[in-house]
């Protein structure tokens, strides 16, 4: 995991509603970030499942953001996300592996 910079963690720390744009439609997730001890960190859930973020990161002079979700159900796959966060918003785009890349919007609930 990577410090903040910027001392932006107060825009970004809280939940966020995360949509993939995937080719099944579009999937709900809830993105959660906290900042402890100068470290940012959180977790992803959707359909019951809750997991860790791994390697999140956070410029908070350029807004960009990343982090990778390992989910195991319904099949286990890493998505990793990269994106940019713009005030209450956030975009970009999500690497699900073989499955392709597909686009990604979120706002902070």
């Amino acid at each position: 995991m990577t410090a903040n910079s910027g001392g932006a963690a107060a825009t970004i720390d809280g939940k966020w509603s995360v949509t993939i744009h995937g080719p099944t439609g579009p999937q709900e997730t809830t993105l959660r970030l906290e900042t402890v001890d100068g470290v940012l960190g959180g977790d992803q859930s959707a359909m019951g499942q809750v997991e860790t973020l791994q390697e999140v990161s956070f410029d908070g002079r350029t807004g960009e953001i990343a982090w990778i979700n390992k989910i195991k159900k319904p099949l286990p796959i890493t998505l990793k996300f990269r994106g940019t966060i713009e005030g209450n918003t956030m975009s970009g785009k999500v690497n699900a592996a073989i499955m392709g890349s597909f686009p990604f919007t979120a706002v902070k609930l």
